[in-house]
């Protein structure tokens, strides 16, 4: 029988065009291959406490649009259970990682402060309208800036605030520690460029938000005052929870307050220096403002303009600030616009519904995925080798290696094609797939049993009848076995084997099996009517 006689049924055209039709879609958007093959970075997460499914869903919405606004490709965010995250980014950088971790690791919580007040909230920033300007040089110096625009409800509130504020800093903060003592070295509060008494003045002053403020304790240089502060630590441990300093501090000294229950957190030296500029409208009759305070998230602290403390209502703000002053030029630059970027991108997904934890990120290399690649494609080749030869060997007919082969690679060439082109293909795809192969033997052999050998009285059409109300029958069946699995949360890293399984079986069941019925069924009835 000449090719073209099996080309004429419908079914095999059918496949045939589903593996054209693919074909061109992965040409022209290609496949996406997971971190275990193409190489990439998994970054695990734990949520503070757990969360509904909503919350998990708003979750991971809030970070796939941080991670995208920031310029990442191909960010895959999946939720685990009710209190676990996986990010995966298709990078082993580690300034994309630590980018990535910083990113996820803020809270996203904005407040603009004006003498004590809250005049501005994240909530009252109108989705989509954040943008991050251009870095500004001037005489050597390089600043960046970020506008957004705010809710009716949130002018309103601003302008109700900051009536009669004029002159005085308006301190823009992006995860304001709530229930924090800062530890400050001597040393590192001289180099603010003022005397410690006008800094700790000016500290207070930025540091206090309706009646929580975050108390600022100076360390001197030689720790010789630790024994009396240690005194006011211990007094205060139930009502702070976190202690901020200087990365270097002496280790007796963290000893001492992990004693006392507290959370250590380390900054560097650049975080933990207050920027302080000169200024008037601080009270208490300082002369100084905090600029900037990494450590503490403050961000910029410009002075309001007498025409916007009147009462007036305005929705356009802009937060700015400047690169450090020691670096080059060119890295300068770089660091404005990574600044302005990264609070681009927090401001737009907003605050996360719970508090995060990151752990250590597990890097695939590239030449460790192209290993898996390699020995993914070499078990999928034998898996099926060994099809075809148990179908062949079984009813000793040569002709059925054939189209075994050839419509068992067009149906792993489609649930590739699906799985890559909406998703990405991984390990328990991979997996999956495999078994599709082998589960694929039980449709083959119930197919070949009746085109071959059963029922010899009844017509070609009435056997595959037969035999595929079977196939259909496993495939559903299969199908409602994996859906637990595709739908499951706790056990996110079989979902593609599940994916693999469910779009193996409904092909099976409705194109693949099709084509090779049709295409045997054509073969021997022909022989047997010759």
């Amino acid at each position: 029988m000449a090719v073209l006689d099996y080309l004429k049924d419908r079914r095999v055209l059918a496949l045939i065009a589903i593996v054209a039709l693919l074909g061109i879609l992965d040409y022209h958007y290609g496949i996406h291959l997971g971190i275990e093959f193409a190489g990439g970075t998994q970054i695990p997460i734990t949520l503070e406490h757990q969360v509904t499914a909503a919350q998990m869903d708003q979750l991971i919405s809030i970070l796939q649009q941080r991670l995208s606004t920031f310029g990442l490709k191909e960010i895959n965010v999946q939720g685990i259970g009710s209190s676990q995250v996986t990010v995966q980014i298709p990078s082993v950088s580690q300034k994309d990682i630590q980018d990535v971790v910083s990113i996820i690791q803020s809270q996203g919580v904005f407040q603009g402060v004006v003498n004590g007040k809250v005049a501005i909230d994240g909530s009252s920033i109108v989705s989509g309208s954040v943008g991050a300007g251009q870095p500004t040089v001037s005489n050597g110096n390089v600043s960046w800036s970020v506008s957004f625009y705010v809710t009716q409800q949130g002018a309103e509130q601003f302008a109700k605030v900051a009536f009669g504020q004029a002159n005085k800093p308006l301190y823009m903060f992006l995860d304001r520690p709530t229930s924090a003592i800062v530890l400050l070295n001597s040393s590192v509060l001289g180099s603010a460029g003022t005397s410690q008494q006008q800094a700790l003045q000016a500290l207070a002053s930025a540091m206090q938000v309706g009646n929580r403020t975050i108390p600022v304790e100076l360390l001197s240089s030689d720790a010789g005052n630790w024994n009396s502060l240690y005194s006011f630590f211990k007094a205060n441990a139930g009502k702070y929870q976190d202690v901020i300093l200087v990365n270097g501090t002496s280790q007796r000294i963290i000893d001492n307050l992990t004693a006392l229950n507290y959370t250590v957190v380390t900054e560097s030296i650049a975080n933990m220096t207050p920027t302080l500029t000169t200024g008037s409208g601080i009270s208490q009759g300082s002369s100084f403002i905090v600029q900037s305070w990494p450590a503490v998230g403050l961000l910029s602290a410009p002075l309001l303009n007498p025409g916007v403390t009147n009462g007036s209502i305005s929705q356009s703000y802009v937060i700015n600030g400047a690169a450090p002053t020691t670096l080059p030029l060119a890295q300068k630059e770089t660091y404005a616009t990574q600044q302005a970027t990264l609070i681009q991108s927090v401001l737009n997904g907003g605050a996360l519904p719970v508090h995060v934890i990151v752990g250590v990120p597990t890097v695939t290399p590239p030449t460790l995925g192209s290993s898996f690649e390699r020995i993914s494609v070499i078990a999928l080749v034998l898996a099926i080798i060994a099809v075809s030869i148990v179908i062949a060997v079984r009813y000793r007919k040569a002709f059925l290696i054939a189209p075994i082969i050839l419509t068992t690679l067009a149906e792993l060439f489609i649930i590739m094609s699906i799985i890559g082109l909406i998703g990405t293909i991984d390990l328990s795809a991979i997996a999956g797939m495999i078994a599709v192969i082998g589960t694929g033997v039980d449709a083959q052999i119930i197919i070949s049993d009746e085109v071959l050998g059963m029922h010899r009285d009844s017509t070609m059409k009435l056997r595959l009848g037969s035999a595929f109300y079977i196939v259909w029958a496993d495939a559903f069946l299969l199908t409602v076995a994996m859906l637990p699995l595709f739908f499951s949360t706790s056990l996110v890293t079989v979902i593609g084997f599940s994916e693999s399984t469910i779009i193996g079986a409904l092909l099976g069941a409705f194109i693949t099996r099709p084509s090779y019925g049709a295409i045997i069924g054509r073969h021997y009835a022909g022989k047997q009517n010759a």
